[in-house]
């Protein structure tokens, strides 16, 4: 009977290897400048992955990347089959240079742009008036530190010439511009811009809006499965049980987008 075990072992070795390569690895990145736990990122999208391996009859694994070098060399190696990506300008960068194809866009996040914020008693004006003074903005890599120096050459000014002080989160921001760190500080939370007003600050400028959170499919999905993954995303908001597979995303849905005015974007964020 012993060859006979070590036969069934070795068939069974040999069927979770070929069932692990042919899993669909969903990459998932929540930003830079936000604390979210990986087992949190992977509960919020169980439900969808799994609707999805029934879909493309093939397991889809959720993998949290929280890291954009990460994200960016996996993106490059085309190591994800799908994912949703928060920042911009590294889902662009793919979909030109890897050939990753757009799937959707995020309903609620194609307004994204950076405010800039001063003080209640502030003299500025406009941004010209940043000139020789410290900006505060968040993470170097993030989409909203690129929207922030696009903004600033659109005003002719030389973001590698201005004193920027990136930080790590985006809540340090308003800290840093209240207690007179940096005389102005640009983020793209909503929840802290109402929060700085409510409170008597004032925003200087807005960047342009720029779509984020995409979902884009690697070259190693066929056409016809894109297309199902799009029509399944698009879809998901329309019905009372797509709607429960969406709250624990916190998203009120996916819609399609064009794939030339997302590189466009990209054009104009200096990538």
């Amino acid at each position: 009977m012993l060859p006979t075990i070590r036969a069934s072992i070795a068939a069974l070795v040999l069927l979770l290897t070929a069932n692990a390569a042919q899993a669909i690895v969903f990459a998932v990145n929540e930003g830079v400048s936000y604390r979210v736990p990986n087992e949190e990122i992977r509960g919020r999208y169980a439900a969808i992955a799994s609707d999805l391996s029934k879909l493309l009859k093939q397991p889809v694994t959720i993998e949290p990347i929280a890291d954009y070098p990460t994200l960016r060399q996996g993106l490059a190696a085309k190591t994800y089959d799908l994912a949703m990506v928060h920042p911009a300008h590294l889902s662009i960068v793919a979909i030109r240079d890897t050939h990753y194809r757009l799937v959707a866009v995020t309903k609620g996040f194609q307004q994204y742009r950076a405010s800039f914020l001063v003080r209640a008693d502030s003299p500025l004006k406009s941004l010209a008036d940043l000139k020789g003074q410290r900006l505060g903005a968040p993470d170097e890599d993030s989409i909203t530190a690129w929207l922030v120096r696009a903004t600033l050459r659109d005003a002719q000014l030389d973001p590698k010439a201005m004193a920027i002080s990136y930080m790590r989160y985006q809540d340090a921001i308003p800290f840093a511009v209240e207690n007179k760190l940096t005389i102005a500080g640009a983020t793209a939370a909503n929840s802290i811009v109402k929060d700085w007003t409510s409170h008597g600050g004032k925003v200087l400028v807005q960047s342009k809006p720029v779509p984020i959170k995409h979902i884009i499919a690697s070259p190693n999905l066929t056409p016809e499965q894109v297309d199902k993954v799009r029509d399944y995303l698009t879809a998901l908001d329309g019905t009372d049980e797509g709607k429960k597979k969406l709250e624990p995303c916190k998203y009120a849905g996916f819609e399609r987008y064009d794939e030339g005015a997302l590189l466009a974007f990209g054009a104009w964020l200096g990538l």
